[in-house]
């Protein structure tokens, strides 16, 4: 009995059993309400990707991509899938940096089961990356989804290390800079301007958007050009914030000015390091 045609929203040469792998598609190569759904933020995050891939291709042919934090290698699955498999050069890959060894392993087992060659999984923190040597020396592009707190940091440090010419990273749960701004916050009741994060959950809330916009300053003060927008519909985390940035030799100046003088008004000097 042939196989059922797979469903409509599945894009032409997409590996259905990567789909069921991933719960996109049950075991009989269906979709749900729920599974629809989460295909539909699948494509909605590679739409924001693609076109960032396919102008690193201009340059050369082969394409190195590091996703870090990349937990069950969800996203380098995708992308693999969706471009690299079809589209890629033959010495292209997809490097998914992961702390979690039994989770970079069965991504490995995945990857050899459905002949994704140019997939490699490598068991490390995302700071440790900076200086691995089993990694690429050119990296085009960097993505972090959902990289907890100074994660999405050492991407960003991995990034600059590597002279990537684009970032992706949806960030999440940025805590150090609200531990901070707790640190000082009876200093910073001084003056009015302490009363933005005076409430706790102010704090957090205020913590987590001071760090993209300091994030967005630093890829900037690098002379990169960054655009933030929402990830919208994308329901796994409450984090929605999409930061996408491509090198343009941009002037560095004014950002590294703006960069330095928030950290000073905001008490965060001891976090100049971080954001250099």
């Amino acid at each position: 009995m042939p196989a059922p045609a797979p469903p409509d929203e599945i894009r032409a040469g997409q590996s259905l059993e990567l789909l069921k792998a991933l719960h996109i598609l049950t075991r009989d190569g269906a979709l749900n309400q729920d599974s629809r759904r989460k295909l539909k933020q699948v494509y909605h995050l590679y739409n924001f990707i693609e076109p960032l891939l396919l102008e690193a291709q201009q340059a050369h042919a082969d394409l190195h991509l590091v996703d870090h934090g990349a937990g069950k290698s969800y996203l380098g699955f995708i992308l693999y899938d969706l471009f690299f498999r079809l589209r890629g050069g033959s010495s292209s890959g997809v490097w998914s940096i992961e702390t979690r060894a039994e989770l970079v392993e069965r991504a490995r087992e995945l990857a050899d089961r459905l002949g994704f060659v140019g997939m490699h999984f490598v068991n490390l923190s995302v700071a440790d990356a900076i200086a691995a040597r089993e990694l690429p020396a050119r990296v085009d592009l960097v993505t972090a989804l959902h990289a907890c707190d100074t994660a999405t940091d050492d991407a960003i440090s991995f990034a600059l290390a590597r002279q990537a010419k684009f970032l992706a990273l949806v960030p999440c749960c940025q805590a150090e800079l609200a531990a901070t701004l707790r640190k000082h916050k009876a200093t910073a009741l001084a003056a009015a301007l302490g009363e933005v994060w005076r409430h706790p959950l102010h704090t957090r809330e205020f913590g987590s958007h001071l760090t993209n916009v300091l994030r967005c300053l630093r890829l900037q003060a690098h002379g990169y050009e960054v655009r933030v927008t929402e990830l919208t519909g994308w329901e796994h985390a409450l984090k929605n914030e999409l930061i996408i940035a491509v090198h343009k030799n941009l002037p560095t100046r004014q950002p590294a000015r703006r960069l330095a003088e928030l950290l000073t008004l905001f008490g965060l000097d001891e976090l100049r390091e971080r954001f250099a």
